[in-house]
């Protein structure tokens, strides 16, 4: 038991790593035992918190994504419109996992919890590309003029959002103090997310809208 206890100690401090992957490593160590009969081995605290709360978040993930998808589709009218809004999501996930990715974090609940606060910055960023290429298509402007004129005009409230939130989220991310393990992940989530976010949705969004121009007017 001793040895065991060696060599869970030596898991712990040999590199910084997340609960799950930590536990997951001991569980190996422990499967060595060879426990009496009626003996079992349960991993409590704070990482039956973090499996309770990852079964939570598969519930609160879709339904924040449906409920998005509802209001999109009662403020358009147009599911053509509101299935070009919700892509900025993904253009927005690709960042979040790849900056997750380069900076080692782990997917954890609080980067779980950036990536819905993401989902609603980049479709937010759609929303108003959108509505300013519908009011400009309903004035008679060419498609042309509606995706180079709408980009351009909504180019800097689209900027201000972006940089607002990473100039807000940057110092969190090299947080090493207390609670940096929580705030990192988010941070890290948020920032990565909205740099891919805002540059996808200004170049894809308006081209899109552009291809199909015939589905994109309002009703």
């Amino acid at each position: 038991m001793k040895t065991l206890f060696e060599d869970l100690l030596f898991l712990s401090i040999q590199k910084p790593r997340d609960i799950e992957n930590f536990v997951k490593n001991a569980s190996k160590e422990v499967e060595k035992l060879n426990l009496p009969d009626g003996y079992y081995v349960e991993w409590g605290g704070s990482f039956r918190n973090l499996i309770s709360a990852k079964k939570r978040l598969s519930i609160l993930v879709p339904l924040a994504l449906l409920l998005i998808l509802v209001m999109l589709y009662g403020a358009f009218r147009n599911y053509a419109q509101v299935f070009l809004i919700f892509l900025c999501a993904p253009m927005a996930l690709i960042g979040g996992v790849l900056s997750l990715k380069l900076l080692g974090l782990p997917f954890s609940i609080s980067a779980g919890v950036g990536f819905i606060a993401l989902f609603g910055i980049s479709i937010l960023n759609g929303v108003v590309l959108v509505t300013y290429f519908n009011r400009l298509l309903k004035d008679g402007k060419s498609p042309d003029d509606v995706v180079r004129e709408g980009t351009m005009i909504r180019l800097r409230p689209v900027l201000m959002t972006a940089l607002t939130d990473i100039f807000g989220f940057l110092p969190m991310v090299f947080s090493t103090g207390l609670g940096g393990e929580v705030q990192r992940p988010l941070a890290t989530v948020v920032v990565g997310g909205i740099l891919s976010a805002t540059i996808l949705t200004l170049i894809v969004l308006p081209s899109l809208y552009r291809l199909f121009i015939h589905k994109m007017r309002p009703q």
